[in-house]
């Protein structure tokens, strides 16, 4: 075990509520932060605002960008240790026939095609790394999706089960055997959540509750803490955040 200070962290959707709080929460822990976004605009505002991170525009569902991406970041950095990917975003109608294939082409290009251009891209160094975190967000909807929401549901399960498959290469790769952790220095991870919330979200509605969702800074001390346990521990796992 380790923590992060000193790692290297790609951070994606980092302009997002959640990303900006990672990239917060992982600055201030002493990672060197790589945050990645679409929007030069919002990226220069977010290296205004937290100092001393680099940041790269980049649309992460191209496989040819990921790869100039990655060469950027190792020879500016020379490593990475952390995968942390928030890109997202929900498409959802009133009914399972609301399940438009806009909808889906939307989340299947945010939420499982960029997680496998920058997990296929970044594996080898996230194997090599002593503290190697690679994470994603998913969400209850997975377990008990609503018919209007079958879309989003069904693309969240889709990345779980790369996670998952991720897990597996790092297990096989490090240990050489599922019962030998020993050697467990990588870990593929789902954190869970019913949905997230931020400031900006409770002023624009001061009479709602939000019961059961999770704080974005909440959701950022979660991601940080996770340099801290075992590998072995947290490879492969889904570990749910309370609201």
């Amino acid at each position: 075990m380790s923590d992060v200070g000193g790692r290297v962290v790609v951070v994606t959707g980092a302009t997002g509520a959640a990303g900006r709080a990672a990239v917060r929460a992982l600055k201030d822990a002493g990672a060197t932060v790589v945050a990645v976004g679409r929007s030069p605009q919002r990226l220069s505002e977010l290296a205004a605002a937290i100092s001393g991170i680099t940041v790269e525009v980049a649309d992460v569902s191209d496989q040819d960008t990921v790869r100039n991406l990655a060469e950027r970041i190792r020879r500016r950095h020379g490593s990475v240790d952390g995968l942390v990917q928030l890109v997202g975003g929900y498409r959802g109608g009133a009914g399972f026939a609301a399940n438009t294939q806009a909808d889906w082409r939307f989340l299947e290009n945010g939420l499982i095609q960029t997680l496998r251009q920058m997990t296929l891209v970044l594996h080898d160094d996230l194997v090599a790394s002593p503290a190697g975190r690679a994470l994603i967000v998913s969400a209850t909807a997975v377990e008990s999706p609503s018919a209007g929401s079958a879309n989003y549901a069904a693309a969240k399960a889709a990345a779980e089960a790369w996670m998952r498959a991720l897990a597996d290469s790092f297990r096989r790769l490090q240990s050489g055997r599922k019962d030998n952790p020993v050697a467990q220095t990588s870990a593929a991870t789902v954190l869970l959540v019913k949905a997230l919330v931020d400031d900006a979200m409770r002023a624009a509605a001061p009479d709602r509750a939000f019961p059961g969702f999770t704080d974005v800074d909440d959701l950022a001390a979660s991601i940080v803490g996770l340099w801290s346990r075992s590998a072995a521990a947290i490879n492969g796992a889904r570990i749910p955040l309370s609201g």
